[in-house]
């Protein structure tokens, strides 16, 4: 990718900032949680520490978005894909939600109706031992008025949780980990596609309908019977209702996601007109006529369609024309649309709520704007409420953090840098979150961005790279280059100018993540750099304070390999005088190297403990430390492949 006109040595002014007020003031407390969960009394929704020293919190303090309103659950980490469902598992006559953004865990949020409005409390420990695959549907299979759950079995098959406990109380049991239908034949499932089960002819019996690769739909029917060898399914057909969902991508206003229309490989002028593929299903009477109707998602479909039923509760008929949906603005995202439906507001209708996956129209448009209400208005139109039902702080995908006093008050700020600016697909950027509070007691809004167009993954690293009291930045991108950013304002008013758009280049591989810190006690920053492959680049600095010169040392530093994604940060870990090595990874969370040298001749050994399990983590854990309470030691903020944050209190 080029600089975009932009050589080594322009100096353009870069820092952008949006001017608005402080709202003061956060909700706090939380509701009762469900059987399983742990009680949190008053306090913000909590996780137990996962390793001794480190607590994770997903409320520690508030942070308001641009508009000065406050983040719901501000550290929850962001959404990618959340495939979501509205149901009433503690039986509390409101509607609780479930959303699956990982492989095999649930995350559960209790609602709880305040005075300011609805509520969802975050209960980590509730449910989240089931393991659901690729996807989840509570549902009622043994007709005993409570919610069991069928999830997907590796690969693409289906296992059942049968509910033991009471319409008030859940509690599943596993009743079969390949469920099989009364032939003896596994019930398969594409694990991309996401089914769902209601009574379509009103006949007491569950009706399971699976959406498959083709469009078609297969049905089976519940026979009752549920436990240790019983079959609680019967095929009834492989192509329910004759559907067959065949995606047109200029219809959806999409483009198609590939040509070739020449053959195989080809480069050809022409167009696919029509695709099918990976899907999701919802069944519900949204228009209140006795009857259910059908609702799909589609990969290569950029909206949502309706299949209306336009029989009867008996006698259903849903061989009719699908139509994109909401019927008077059909909604339009990246495909690949994942609803759920119920009562949220208590008007006596159905509401829509909408987790976008990602389909054929550029998911990156959509990895920050993906959990989408809809609430169902007098006369049946549906209006988009909001596009981040749970507000969390979600730059898009694989947030980067930084925490420094960027504006010299005294405490921190947090500086968050993104894979793709969903906003603005040409550039990824550096956000600012302002700690309007105190070094004590944060409280962070966000501001604005750093400006610094032509590059991918940024991941920013500061340190005072000219001797003159303020801050600059060193930010790695998607390719092999680091950029120099020299803050040309002053320590309470940065001013940021792009110097060089390759300052440094990392020998091999991608994805540069620099660290900065004085490696060999001569009173300058030396510069550590992770990359794609997993290892780790050391280059001294053998200029100065004021005068940085960066010379290679090594690509393969202390033969260091964490798999791949190396993310390094440099800083005293265990106080005792000498800078350790903290190492994020793609997928094994965080890696600790205690430096067993000294200040001027480093050595380091990689040491047990000290961090939360890699199960605790994200993907793609980014970490950043800094005293952000003021108890004197260092807190952990981790940026994920959700594009949002982690937080971790040391104590």
């Amino acid at each position: 990718m080029s600089d975009q006109g932009l050589d080594r040595s322009d100096a353009v002014p870069l820092w952008t900032l949006a001017a608005a007020l402080l709202v003061a003031g956060c909700a706090s407390g939380a509701g009762s949680p469900p059987s399983g969960a742990e009680p949190t009394a008053e306090e913000p929704a909590e996780a137990p520490a996962e390793e001794p020293g480190f607590t994770r919190s997903v409320t520690p303090f508030p942070v308001f978005d641009e508009a000065g309103e406050p983040y719901e659950i501000p550290f929850l980490g962001g959404f990618n894909v959340p495939r979501p469902q509205w149901v009433d598992i503690d039986g509390d006559g409101d509607l609780d939600l479930f959303v699956q953004e990982t492989t095999d865990r649930l995350m559960f949020f209790e609602r709880e109706d305040t005075p300011e409005g609805h509520r969802h409390t975050w209960r980590p420990e509730a449910y989240s031992d089931l393991e659901v695959g690729e996807w989840f549907r509570f549902v009622d299979v043994d007709g005993d008025d409570d919610l069991d759950l069928l999830a997907e079995s590796p690969f693409s098959y289906m296992r059942l949780y049968r509910n033991t406990g009471t319409t008030g109380g859940a509690v599943f049991e596993l009743i079969a980990d390949t469920l099989r239908d009364t032939r003896g034949e596994a019930i398969f499932s594409d694990r991309q596609n996401i089914p769902n089960a209601a009574d379509m002819d009103c006949d007491g019996r569950l009706d399971l309908l699976i959406g498959r690769l083709v469009g078609t739909v297969t049905r089976y029917e519940a026979t009752g019977a549920i436990g240790e060898n019983a079959s609680p399914f019967r095929h009834v057909t492989d192509r329910f209702e004759d559907i067959e969902i065949i995606a047109d991508p200029a219809a959806a206003g999409g483009v198609p996601p590939f040509d070739d229309s020449d053959g195989p490989g080809s480069d050809g002028d022409g167009l696919r007109p029509t695709h099918h593929g990976a899907n999701t299903m919802a069944l519900a009477d949204f228009d209140s006529d006795g009857d259910t109707d059908m609702f799909w998602g589609d990969f290569f479909e950029a909206g949502l369609l309706l299949i209306e039923n336009a029989g009867s509760c008996e006698a259903p008929n849903l061989r009719v024309e699908p139509r994109p949906f909401p019927i008077d603005d059909p909604i339009r995202t990246s495909g690949y649309n994942a609803p759920t439906f119920g009562d949220y507001d208590g008007d006596g209708d159905l509401d829509l709520l909408m987790g976008v996956l990602g389909g054929a129209y550029n998911a990156n448009t959509t990895t920050a704007d993906n959990l989408m209400l809809f609430s169902q208005e007098s006369g049946g139109s549906f209006e988009l409420r909001s596009r981040r039902f749970i507000s969390q702080i979600d730059v898009g995908s694989e947030s980067v953090a930084s925490l420094v006093d960027l504006d010299g008050d005294g405490d921190l700020d947090l500086l968050l840098g993104n894979k793709i600016d969903p906003s603005d697909m040409t550039n990824s950027h550096v956000f600012l979150f302002e700690n309007e509070g105190t070094a004590t007691e944060p409280t962070f809004r966000r501001m604005g961005r750093v400006e610094l167009p032509g590059a991918y993954h940024n991941a920013p690293a500061f340190g005072d790279l000219d001797a003159d009291g303020d801050l600059d930045m060193l930010l790695g991108t998607w390719r092999d280059e680091i950029r120099y950013v020299r803050n040309d304002g002053s320590a309470a008013e940065p001013r940021f100018t792009l110097v060089d758009s390759a300052f440094v280049e990392i020998t091999r591989g991608s994805n540069a993540t620099p660290a900065l810190g004085d490696l060999d006690g001569d009173g300058d920053l030396d510069l550590m750099i992770g990359e794609s492959s997993g290892a780790l680049n050391y280059y001294e600095n053998l200029g100065s304070a004021s005068s940085p010169s960066f010379e290679f040392v090594s690509d393969e530093y202390e033969e260091i390999d964490i798999g791949r994604r190396s993310f390094p940060k440099l800083l005293d870990h265990d106080g005792d005088g000498d800078l350790d090595l903290i190492v994020g990874t793609e997928s094994d969370g965080i890696r600790y190297f205690r430096n067993d040298g000294d200040r001027t001749s480093p050595s380091f050994v990689e040491a047990d403990g000290h961090f939360p399990a890699p199960e605790a983590l994200p993907l793609f854990a980014t970490p950043e430390f800094g005293d952000l309470d003021g108890d004197g030691d260092l807190d952990l903020v981790v940026g994920a492949a959700g594009g949002g944050l982690y937080y971790f209190e040391r104590r």
